[in-house]
């Protein structure tokens, strides 16, 4: 494990309404992504990548059976992809994983004409976002590639 740099995140946790739907989309998405089970237990799973780790946890405390990502609290995560073409294979293979894009006449540019992204949304709420990791300076960004429905 890489020694954390100061400030960034320790670990996030999710409680969800149903894990067995949250480990098809999110716990589907995670290993794709390159994070690894690190710990399961009945009731939830953790995914660890470098020094971070994500938990998804079906808790007996829930308030509500959906999150609402227009309430006070996470509104989603974003991960860093490799490009453009990871984030179109992503977004595709997503829809056979619980995932609808977001936003798809505006894609893959919604967060705007220099921000490539795809802002998705899985049956519970939750949505996430797969942003390119910036190329370096003296390589062009993609201006569209063919586009998930």
């Amino acid at each position: 494990m890489t020694r954390p740099t100061h400030g960034t995140l320790h670990h996030v946790e999710i409680w969800v309404p149903d894990l067995s739907r949250a480990l098809a989309s999110l716990g589907w998405l995670l290993a794709t992504l390159g994070y690894t089970v690190s710990q399961s237990w009945a009731s939830g799973r953790s995914w660890l990548l470098g020094p971070t780790y994500l938990v998804l946890e079906q808790s007996p405390s829930l308030t509500a059976d959906r999150h609402d990502r227009r309430r006070p609290g996470l509104n989603h995560l974003a991960f860093h992809v490799e490009d453009a073409a990871a984030v179109e294979k992503l977004t595709v293979e997503a829809a056979q994983h619980g995932w609808r894009l977001m936003f798809p006449e505006l894609h893959p540019h919604a967060g705007g004409s220099q921000h490539y992204a795809a802002y998705m949304e899985n049956v519970d709420g939750f949505e996430v976002e797969l942003v390119v990791i910036s190329p370096p300076p003296d390589e062009p960004v993609p201006n569209q590639v063919a586009t998930a429905r």
